[in-house]
């Protein structure tokens, strides 16, 4: 689905579309548990190789990198490029959830011979606790100054100590405008229409996260919670008030809106825009920033303990968070990728539906980034309730 075009000849109108569908996005789920098991289980691995025990960059540009990422999440002209300007060669390898990525640098205990790792934000906290990530060297990534503050200095890594922004999205839900009338902003809307017009033809994301952030929002709380008594407060709307009105639980909303049979269903802003520009009327669906909070997720350039090829390794983040590169990231995965300016770009270029793409500084300045805490099996516990309420 996504266009490509050359520098001599562009088209009018410019699509912009994930390839990787396949992964149905699970960079983001916790799904089961996995992720809160993958991390309780780090301290089973032995002791890991310590930061101080990486080799230091000295200048000297190795003549290799190896980058462990998600499946088909970089565009191959953005790493020949790099390749044809240093001479350092790219191995990419893939893998499909950050439990994997975990249990690789953990079993490995720094020896992996990875050097670039591609972790999504909440996971770096007890990544580095765990020495799997070493400290960037902020003097050899001169284009970090080109990243948005929008998207530096999160919680999970405050001054950018271990990562950069590689992509990032956030929450909301997409809804038929052909059978729902109503206007719909805010998360209650959603658990109102859910459980009335929608009953039966409404979707949850397979996230345990996401799912209980639909009713701590809608009950104003905070998305990252651990209190009991609020975590209780979600159950009770999850599970007996929501489940038993919901069809299905997907990874990628775009799958629903293409096989029909739905008409309200929570999603990534970038899924939604790639299921309407796949339907045969887009005008049909209309998605919501909902109020008043939903998360944003980052996934992250980082580099693994241990790296092999350090020098190499940050030339190839510095090459692939430019501008340019930026933005042919953006046009290859669907995403943005936390560089300035790319809505502008995006705007030259004739983007269809950059609003789904781009929320405004008003929605992101009242995102919430999600977090890995002690309650995370109190949330799991309360999806899979959900998930035997709905029958699914």
């Amino acid at each position: 689905m996504k266009a490509r075009f050359g520098a001599s000849k562009r088209p009018d109108v410019k699509l912009l579309a994930p390839l990787a569908l396949s992964r149905e996005l699970s960079r983001r789920s916790l799904f089961a548990g996995a992720a809160a098991a993958g991390l309780l289980g780090l301290a089973a691995c032995g002791t890991p190789r310590t930061v101080a025990d990486s080799p230091e960059p000295d200048g000297s540009l190795e003549s290799k990198v190896n980058l462990y990422s998600w499946g088909d999440y970089d565009p191959p002209e953005a790493i020949a490029a790099f390749t044809d300007a240093t001479g350092a060669t790219v191995q990419v390898d893939s893998f499909g959830s950050n439990e994997e990525l975990i249990s690789k640098l953990a079993a490995s205990r720094g020896t992996s011979g990875y050097d670039i790792v591609v972790p999504t934000g909440l996971m770096i906290p007890q990544m580095v606790e765990h020495s799997l990530l070493q400290p960037l060297r902020k003097e050899l990534l001169p284009n970090f100054s080109n990243m948005d503050p929008n998207f530096t200095d999160q919680v999970w890594d405050p001054g950018n100590k271990h990562s950069v922004c590689k992509a990032w999205g956030t929450t909301g839900y997409v809804y038929d405008t052909t059978k729902i009338k109503t206007k719909m902003t805010s998360w209650q809307d959603f658990l109102d229409v859910a459980k009335g017009q929608a009953s039966g033809r409404t979707a949850l994301l397979e996230d345990p996260w996401e799912v209980c952030s639909i009713a701590l929002a809608a009950q104003g709380a905070d998305l990252n919670t651990t209190s009991a008594k609020e975590l209780d407060a979600c159950e009770k709307v999850v599970v007996d008030q929501l489940a038993e009105h919901i069809r299905a639980y997907f990874g990628s909303a775009s799958t629903g809106m293409v096989q029909g049979g739905f008409m309200l269903m929570q999603s990534y802003n970038g899924d939604a825009r790639q299921g309407m520009l796949e339907t045969e009327n887009p005008d049909q669906w209309k998605f919501v920033y909902p109020t008043p909070s939903a998360n944003l997720w980052m996934d992250n350039w980082c580099i693994a303990t241990g790296a092999p090829h350090p020098d190499a390794a940050h030339a190839l983040i510095n090459h692939m968070i430019s501008p340019a590169v930026a933005f042919e990231q953006m046009d290859y995965i669907g995403y943005p990728v936390g560089t300035k300016g790319l809505a502008e770009a995006a705007a030259d270029e004739g983007l269809e539906l950059p609003e789904l793409i781009f929320p405004s500084q008003e929605v992101l300045d009242r995102l919430t980034a999600s977090e890995m805490n002690e309650a995370q099996q109190r949330r799991v516990e309360i999806f899979s309730n959900a998930q035997a309420r709905s029958g699914a």
